[in-house]
């Protein structure tokens, strides 16, 4: 595992130091709509630490704010997770081996798939995949234990927008991806657009999910140009 580490550039440090910040700064909205919605304030830490996935734990509480069943509201979250399934598939050779490996698929969620892909080579992409899954691991439930504890005097959280920080940074870090690679360009404004779409229709986290299906429209052409 210190191989790893060392594997890591200072951009690359800066660039997961920034995601995980934003992470522990969701964090603090999460907790915060957490406890002002009934929760106890261990409660979103404890989820957090079990689940580490933003999209299914906030429609978890807002289920059961609203009066939903726990067992709508796990289930819910667990279709919006279902989107793991692809993500595993795409990063085989970064979650490790043995005992390591439960520990790395634990650490998978957006943020960690997102950077591993975008590594020239398996090495880079293993390292910043597990950085960024340790970072995630400590800031989210930090994040959510100070909201928690924030959100017995904030009753507004979403006055201060911070949901948006996050798709930001996500969005900033997918960008020079896509430079000279006109597929890629095409995949995702292809799936963009299926995602925007399904936004009035479908709970939060499913839009992303059908957003993979701009992979397989992109296939279709290329299949259709051979």
């Amino acid at each position: 595992m210190y191989s790893l580490w060392r594997t890591l550039d200072r951009p690359l440090l800066r660039d997961i130091a920034l995601v995980c910040l934003a992470v522990g700064v969701i964090g603090l909205s999460y907790g915060a709509i957490a406890v002002a919605s009934g929760f106890p304030v261990w409660f979103p830490v404890v989820l957090g630490l079990l689940v580490v996935a933003a999209s299914s734990e906030f429609l978890f509480i807002g289920i059961i704010a609203a009066g939903g069943s726990p067992v709508a509201a796990v289930l819910a979250g667990l279709l919006v997770n279902a989107r793991h399934l692809p993500f595993g598939l795409a990063v085989p050779d970064v979650l490790g081996r043995g005992a390591w490996r439960f520990l790395g698929t634990h650490l998978m969620n957006d943020e960690t798939v997102v950077f591993a892909l975008a590594q020239k080579d398996t090495a880079r992409g293993r390292a910043a995949y597990w950085a960024c899954g340790l970072g995630i691991m400590v800031c989210w439930p930090a994040g959510a234990a100070i909201g928690g504890l924030a959100g017995t005097v904030i009753h507004d959280t979403g006055a201060f927008g911070l949901d948006a920080m996050f798709p930001a940074v996500l969005l900033a870090l997918i960008l020079p991806a896509l430079r000279g690679d006109r597929d890629k360009r095409r995949a995702a404004l292809a799936g963009s657009a299926l995602a925007l779409a399904a936004v009035p229709f479908l709970p939060a986290g499913l839009p992303v999910l059908l957003a993979l299906a701009g992979l397989s429209l992109t296939t279709a052409r290329k299949e259709a140009v051979r």
